[in-house]
């Protein structure tokens, strides 16, 4: 199955109105799929409803990992006590899971598992705003089928939730998450979106731009602020 995010070689970047921001359009036949325009909404329902699957099933992959591991991280060290090794622990499960469920769902939805990044490259032109909205309601439903996931099969009470510790304030906490972010999204832009020789490896570079982040210790992902009580 064709990436949606993906350019073909020799084409410059598309613009609005170009053919590939048509989910209805059929490269090899030179216009939009089937004869009939119920042909059409038909082939752009159904190309809508496997990237909206694939987001869903690649966030919950992503995130129960991701989750898993912190929350036996933390059960094994007490979240109250601080400890380098967790931190790399925990970095590194964000960071690997990221690549690998990334690298998998990339051709089928593009991979994006986080409304962030959704919206930066609907705002950058590289994704239709019909398809970044529709996929925004399942990355949020895949991030707290996660956590419940992982609240109902590990031992314990939920020590994944995002907070601000360490006396960091609302204003910081606010301005590392904007950068943070930022990185990763502009790691997806030019990694992902932008096509080059080395863009077949852009999960590895995202999911280490991923662990760089989450060894500061601030999550990535707006949607799990929702999961706390």
């Amino acid at each position: 199955m064709q990436n949606p995010l993906r350019r073909p070689r020799g084409h410059s970047a598309p613009q609005r109105g170009h053919p590939a921001f048509d989910p209805n359009h059929d490269a090899e036949r030179g216009g939009p799929r089937g004869d009939s325009e119920e042909g059409v909404m038909s082939q752009g329902i159904r190309g809508h409803f496997v990237a909206m699957t694939g987001e869903f099933v690649g966030t919950v992959m992503f995130l129960y990992f991701a989750f898993g591991a912190t929350q036996i991280a933390n059960n094994v060290l007490p979240p109250s006590e601080p400890s380098l090794d967790r931190l790399l622990f925990i970095s590194l499960a964000f960071g690997f899971s990221l690549a690998t469920t990334a690298w998998v769902f990339y051709r089928v939805s593009g991979g994006l598992f986080n409304p962030a990044v959704t919206l930066g490259l609907v705002l950058a032109g590289g994704l239709p705003w019909v398809r970044g909205l529709l996929l925004f309601v399942p990355q949020m439903l895949g991030g707290m089928v996660a956590a419940a996931l992982v609240s109902c099969m590990f031992p314990g009470p939920a020590t994944f939730q995002t907070k601000l510790t360490g006396g960091t304030s609302i204003a910081q906490g606010l301005f590392i998450e904007m950068f943070l972010t930022a990185e990763l999204v502009l790691t997806v832009l030019f990694l992902a979106a932008e096509k080059s020789k080395a863009t077949f490896i852009a999960p590895v570079g995202i999911g280490l731009a991923l662990f760089v982040a989450e060894l500061t210790g601030i999550s990535e992902k707006p949607y799990i602020r929702a999961l706390k009580g």
